[in-house]
């Protein structure tokens, strides 16, 4: 392959264990929102979605993966789950599944520094303290 060429796959990649998963491009389309959720809807032969359930099976949802559209470039992502979908015109031998991904961004220091305190825990403030 070239370098010019885009691969048919879309691969994706547990970072820790290294396992690999690689879905053909033309069962899938992809979609995007504003708040970084990426949306892969997989339309493919029961096989390959068995191997999808499979591959997420045991996955630990803290874990990091990444993704490859194309062998244009990994992208690390947050597993946000597996969802079935509905599509009545699919063949009889064919499944339908959602995969639910957030986009991993770590925070530049100006984000970390306006982070909002989400803890409401207070130092206990005793009479030595004071002195």
């Amino acid at each position: 392959m070239s370098e010019s060429e885009i691969s048919p796959f879309f691969t994706i990649k547990k970072v820790r264990a290294g396992d690999e998963l690689k879905m053909d491009q033309k069962y899938i389309k992809i979609r995007s929102n504003s708040d970084k959720v990426i949306a892969i809807h997989y339309k493919a032969p029961i096989e390959r979605t068995i191997e999808l359930e499979m591959f997420f099976d045991s996955f630990n949802a803290i874990d990091r993966i990444n993704y490859d559209i194309g062998g244009t470039g990994w992208i690390g992502a947050n597993f946000r789950g597996l969802i079935d979908g509905k599509d009545d015109s699919l063949p009889v031998d064919y499944d339908y599944k959602i995969l639910m991904l957030e986009e991993y961004k770590c925070p530049t220091k100006v984000e970390l520094k306006n982070l909002k305190r989400s803890s409401k825990f207070r130092p206990k403030f005793t009479v030595e303290d004071s002195n």
